[in-house]
């Protein structure tokens, strides 16, 4: 806050309205009403509760798009006379976005967009707890990398298929028919789910046994144990450097806090000689 302060960012004629806005018990009520919200949406896709509940439901739907509104403002008064630094923050911008989507008195082929913004309010969880904001930020800053793993492992597909096809068409063409069919028969067994089946209809149709052990093992280890074990490292991997930054934000904010006191230190003592030469 101190920090903030010194840099003009937080105007010092609201500070009981920044502390508002951060506290804990705030954050607390704020958590609460996206989790009930969520709870009223999934509510309202019952057919029989809305038509014993239907009009309670509404009501409180709406009462929590009052309370989530009122919640908007007091954020951005926080940042008065200021407001716009309210939307340098990505994840502010994105609650901003919901609530006013929300609001929007849109109807008929626009319902369903008003129904997915509706939905899209239990994502402000993350916005509302730090831990889950710094997993999604390590999530986005492994998305380049992830790509590289994710173009590796088309590659694997493509070449596992046309041999599939090459080896198994023949006695199978269900499964690997054709190059499109017997990838998606190995996102299937990548996925673990009736792989068995496959490699079972191989042996009915008279394919070498050791070939067929071969292509279904090799495919299984290589896909699901080496690129899953990829994806967690680059994961893993994005979440130490993202730590590593935040370790590196706070070291430089504890110095500035430092400077500031030392200058603040200066200034008193310049002050205090000043006095004692007038006084000489």
């Amino acid at each position: 806050m101190e920090i903030e302060r010194m840099n003009g960012l937080v105007p010092a004629t609201f500070p009981s309205l920044r502390r508002l806005t951060e506290s804990a018990w705030f954050r607390h009520v704020v958590l609460a009403l996206i989790v009930l919200a969520g709870i009223v949406v999934g509510l309202e896709t019952s057919r029989s509760i809305m038509a014993q509940w239907g009009g309670l439901l509404v009501t409180l739907d709406r009462v929590i798009m009052a309370l989530f509104t009122v919640e908007l403002v007091l954020r951005l008064g926080a940042h008065l006379p200021h407001p716009w630094r309210f939307f340098r923050d990505p994840w502010n911008l994105f609650d901003f976005v919901i609530v006013t989507v929300c609001l929007l008195p849109v109807g008929g082929q626009f319902a369903a967009v008003l129904r997915l913004a509706r939905v899209l309010r239990l994502l402000r969880v993350v916005s509302s707890l730090p831990r889950l904001q710094f997993l999604v930020a390590a999530l986005f800053k492994s998305l380049g990398s992830m790509g590289y793993v994710g173009l590796l492992l088309l590659l694997l597909f493509y070449i596992y298929a046309v041999i599939g096809v090459s080896a198994f068409s023949s006695g199978d063409s269900i499964n690997f028919g054709s190059i499109p069919v017997a990838m998606l028969t190995l996102f299937r067994i990548i996925t673990l789910e009736g792989w068995v089946e496959v490699m079972n209809a191989q042996f009915a149709a008279g394919v070498s046994s050791t070939a067929v052990v071969a292509y279904f093992v090799s495919f299984i280890l290589i896909g699901t144990m080496i690129m899953l074990n990829l994806f967690i490292g680059i994961i893993l991997n994005g979440m130490t450097e993202m730590q590593a930054e935040a370790d590196e934000r706070r070291g430089l904010d504890g110095l500035a806090v430092i400077e500031h006191h030392l200058r603040g230190l200066h200034q008193e003592v310049a002050k205090l000689r000043a006095q004692t030469r007038d006084h000489s």
